[in-house]
């Protein structure tokens, strides 16, 4: 056999195998969604969709819930190869009791992409400046801000200080950190030889195995199963390209500058002793760099803490809504 048919029959054997394997997977994740046994559906909690568009031209999809009565906004803004359904149990906990404004970021969701060179956490911080400007025009705001949307927040506060204490009247970050990722997050380490070597195939390659890999780096010991399987179910619809084109900015993330004025508005920190990614020694600090902020531990919770421990954070922003009104 020729060096060809063999590369040929080897690939053919791969191609195949791989197949398999997707199929396999594809079947186990039915099977967990059907055990989920959800009241509520993860993912259809929705309504209209409005557009904004960013100061560069990039289109952000953002849904709006409206309040009975006149309230403060809770503007809620997702992590890192997340979007806007993460905030599924607290969006239902609290619709019709506080308008809620929920954004995709730049590349997430159903948002327009952004490539390598518009995808830093100061351009997040536009869109955020720039969604605040056209759907929160006035009125007193709560800033909700979850792994890299709360950096998001921080980046706003160091460019806009004077809306802290003035429009934004509370803020909640959870699972966050202001810098020094790369020394202390081993789930941030092991993403590094998975970058180097990507190519066309990872988007294919992500869906092998992904429920565990996400339960061992995003969620704590004791997570429950659909809890794992929602977040693994939204990591996998954020294209690759998602991953390569934001992790730079994690690399030398510095957002203490901004701190200080986050500290003009009421601030809870959010951290679960389990967070591989946001170690919790990130949450503590950023409560001893914020002025007069609280700190929130969460023991054995991991990244993922809007569905570990949703009723917490639920609680949490409620009681922010009761202190800023």
């Amino acid at each position: 056999m020729s060096r060809t048919a063999k590369f040929a029959t080897t690939a053919g054997a791969f191609v195949a195998a791989g197949a398999v394997a997707t199929l396999f997977n594809g079947r186990q994740r039915n099977q967990r969604r059907i055990r989920r046994g959800e009241d509520v559906v993860f993912g259809s909690v929705h309504s209209d969709r409005r557009h904004v568009v960013a100061t560069d031209g990039i289109t952000l999809n953002v849904e709006i819930d409206d309040a009975q009565n006149a309230t403060p906004t809770i503007v809620f803004v997702h992590g890192w190869v997340e979007s806007l359904d993460v905030w599924h149990y607290q969006r239902l906990a609290l619709r019709g009791s506080v308008r809620m404004v929920f954004v995709d970021l730049r590349s997430h969701g159903l948002s327009g992409r952004s490539f390598r060179d518009s995808s830093s956490i100061p351009h997040l911080g536009d869109d955020l400046r720039a969604v605040i400007a056209e759907l929160v025009p006035r009125g007193p705001i709560v800033l909700v801000g979850h792994s890299m949307g709360g950096m998001t927040i921080m980046e706003l506060a160091a460019s806009d200080p004077e809306l802290f204490g003035d429009r934004v009247k509370g803020v909640v970050l959870i699972g966050t950190s202001a810098g020094r990722l790369m020394r202390s997050s081993p789930g941030l380490r092991h993403l590094i030889p998975l970058l180097r070597i990507a190519s066309p195939v990872l988007d294919w390659g992500r869906a092998f195995n992904s429920y565990s890999v996400i339960r061992r780096w995003g969620l704590g010991p004791h997570a429950q199963e659909r809890h794992v399987d929602m977040t693994n179910e939204m990591i996998l619809k954020a294209p690759t390209h998602v991953l390569m084109d934001f992790y730079p900015n994690f690399v030398s993330l510095d957002l203490t500058v901004g701190l200080e004025a986050i500290g003009k508005a009421r601030t809870v920190v959010v951290g679960g002793t389990a967070d591989m990614l946001t170690p919790v020694k990130h949450s503590r600090r950023l409560a001893d760099l914020i002025p007069g902020a609280k700190l929130v531990i969460l023991d054995d919770v991991g990244h993922m803490v809007m569905f570990e421990e949703h009723e917490k954070v639920t609680k949490t922003i409620e009681d922010m809504l009761e202190a800023v009104t």
